[in-house]
């Protein structure tokens, strides 16, 4: 078993970094991420609630092919919750596909920033288990390093969609005055 955490610090108010979050997939930073279906979503006392199923598509190399299966398409359930009273997002996901010899469980957190509330703190803790195939730690070690790698354009893919909902707002701001001007003058 191989435990990775990180913490990160978004220049962002929680609000924003959440609704970012929502929209991340699909972007450009990850393109293996190839779809996230809403399974299930309700909001008990005030909390959202939501579970769905996140597609990838991997380039698997061979070898790993020959120990899992020829299929690069992987499953994961990702549960999360929102509760906008506390101001907390919460989200854990764990790999459908190898089960039984890969277990990926990943929690993220987003809360405000304990001594910048205007700043989104993002934590971050996977736990990776490999049994049953050879080399157990250095497959664990190589997905592990693949999470980090990962992490980062996670990071960078919230980043992307927040200027995406920020020009969009200015498109909107733009469209809305632009029409305001020319009911004026009709």
């Amino acid at each position: 078993m191989k435990i990775w955490t990180s913490e990160h610090v978004f220049n962002h108010s929680w609000e924003k970094v959440v609704q970012a979050a929502w929209r991340k997939y699909p972007n450009p930073m990850n393109p293996a991420v190839i779809g996230t279906d809403v399974i299930d979503r309700k909001v008990d006392n005030g909390i959202l609630q939501t579970h769905r199923l996140v597609t990838s598509e991997w380039g698997l190399p061979l070898w790993a092919r020959k120990i899992i299966g020829p299929s690069g398409i992987c499953y994961a359930s990702e549960r999360s919750e929102v509760n906008p009273k506390q101001r907390k997002m919460k989200l854990q996901t764990r790999n459908l596909s190898f089960g039984s010899l890969v277990a990926v469980d990943e929690k993220i957190t987003y809360e405000p920033h304990p001594d910048d509330s205007s700043k989104t703190l993002l934590k971050q803790e996977a736990v990776v288990t490999v049994q049953g195939v050879p080399l157990c730690s250095y497959v664990e070690n190589l997905l592990t390093n693949n999470i980090s790698y990962n992490a980062s354009k996670g990071r960078q893919a919230i980043e992307w969609v927040i200027g995406k909902i920020e020009s969009e707002m200015t498109d909107i701001k733009n469209s809305a005055m632009k029409n305001k001007y020319l009911r004026s003058y009709r």
